[in-house]
């Protein structure tokens, strides 16, 4: 419990107006994407790394608990405060300390949004390919954090393969650098990989060493439509035998398709049950190479249509079709519960099936889109909260998703982590012996367990 004494101590590690127990940042900083929320005792706006040591010294002190968040965009609770305590709001460190040209690198705050350091980078001729959906807010302290990828994982990597290195506060105060400014770096353990995906566990995150790569010259973008999921699965895994690598691979099935053709007015024909947005880029010669090669590929698998992005306007059109799925399938119910399950691309036909008889059983509609370069499928359960009898069977056809993604190979997230709502699973993928070891590794990072506790590992000792 944060005691007015205990304020009173955290009050005068910041300056005034960083630290707030009003009603309305209480609020702000309770919840998540998931819906869920628990309300912090303390609100600490962070501006410093050395603040957030003092902070934590003195939370290893008196034993509360201490939540770093960033923008709140992600769909596990990692960022609650399920324990209350302090929320550890890093917003304000959002400064890009460095573009380094010689190098390809640049340094920046964990505050940083996504977007703007994309935006930053291309005006310079380099490209920083992570692309979460949430790019426009999400922070590449919450990127890191959670290893977001995003549609341009099937051909550039994850938000870990371009961590370099890392400026970090652990739970016990001391600020590490993991990493190096350099390519290659085998010296010791790979903390920096460790604390990539650690969901705020093991450390704060203050500075983060990213690698940058050339700008693409170009970007050809086209849009098929398919009358059934096997098609569309087999032309994705024609396309990679062919060794033709996207920079983009997104799929959508029937139910999807239809709820953004009903949202948008049109545009998807009626007979669709799997749409393939795919995108090539690289030297203008070499987009358009790949460009034809894929549509190649695709119209072998008889496509109900086929559009090709003739120039920047168009090519937003045809995103719009996928960047509208979150708000078009909320028509469907009005409570959704997002998992990010990942399965070899070979098994997409049979994840699908099976989520579709999942569907059919349960009586909830289930919309299931994604990265199908990686295999990584956005599966939705529609629901409504208010109507709990309806809920609580979302919540039990949620264990029924991870145990058919396990069994066809699967993982049980992709690029979400796991925070609260998928601690109770994680044995299933890992076992038990991984679960301890797990716990080990937190209780020698984090001795006290003040380091956003209840997250990750089941039933965590508090």
């Amino acid at each position: 419990m944060i005691t007015p004494d205990l304020k009173r101590q955290i009050g005068a590690l910041f300056p005034p107006g960083d630290v707030s127990d009003a009603p309305e940042d209480l609020l702000a900083y309770s919840f998540d994407a998931t819906g869920l929320e628990m309300a912090p005792e303390l609100v600490v706006f962070a501006t410093a790394a050395e603040q957030v040591s003092a902070l934590l010294k003195l939370a290893n002190t008196h034993r509360f608990p201490v939540t770093a968040r960033g923008a709140g965009t992600g769909f596990t609770g990692a960022s609650i405060p399920a324990r209350r305590g302090v929320a550890l709001v890093m917003a304000k460190m959002n400064r890009i300390l460095e573009i380094d040209q010689d190098n390809l690198t640049a340094l920046v705050e964990p505050g940083v949004v996504n977007n703007e350091l994309q935006r930053a980078v291309e005006r310079m001729g380099f490209f920083y390919p992570p692309d979460p959906a949430s790019l426009k807010v999400s922070t590449i302290g919450g990127n890191v954090a959670t290893g977001a990828g995003g549609p341009r994982a099937v051909k550039y990597g994850v938000t870990k393969d371009y961590v370099l290195a890392l400026e970090a506060v652990l739970p016990t105060g001391e600020i590490i650098r993991t990493g190096a400014n350099t390519v290659k770096s085998a010296v010791g353990y790979d903390l920096t990989r460790l604390l990539v995906g650690s969901e705020g566990t093991l450390g704060v995150i203050t500075k983060i060493r990213l690698r940058l790569l050339p700008k693409p010259e170009a970007t050809r973008t086209a849009l098929a439509a398919f009358g059934s999921v096997d098609d569309a699965a087999r032309a994705v895994s024609a396309m990679i035998r062919a060794k033709i690598i996207p920079s983009a691979l997104e799929f959508m099935d029937g139910r999807a398709a239809q709820a953004v053709g009903d949202y948008l007015g049109g545009g998807v024909p009626p007979e669709t049950q799997a749409l393939l947005l795919v995108e090539t880029d690289g030297a203008p010669a070499a987009a358009d190479h790949d460009m034809a090669r894929a549509r190649q590929v695709m119209a072998a698998f008889m496509p109900v249509s086929m559009t090709t992005a003739r120039d920047e306007t168009e090519r937003e059109e045809l995103w719009r079709v996928r960047r509208s799925l979150s708000q078009a399938v909320r028509r469907l119910r009005p409570t959704k519960i997002n998992e990010d399950v990942t399965v070899p691309r070979s098994r997409i036909p049979e994840l699908i099936r099976r989520l579709e008889e999942l569907s059919a059983r349960t009586g909830l509609p289930i919309v299931n889109f994604g990265h199908a370069g990686d295999g990584n499928i956005h599966v939705n359960i529609m629901t409504d909260k208010s109507d709990q009898a309806d809920y609580q069977k979302a919540l039990a056809a949620v264990d029924e998703v991870f145990g058919i993604t396990l069994s066809l190979g699967g993982t049980l997230s992709g690029e979400h982590g796991v925070g609260m709502t998928k601690a109770k699973h994680i044995e299933q993928e890992i076992g038990a012996a991984g679960v301890a070891l797990t716990r080990k590794i937190k209780s020698v990072f984090d001795p006290n367990n003040i380091l956003n506790p209840g997250k990750i590992t089941p039933q965590e000792e508090s």
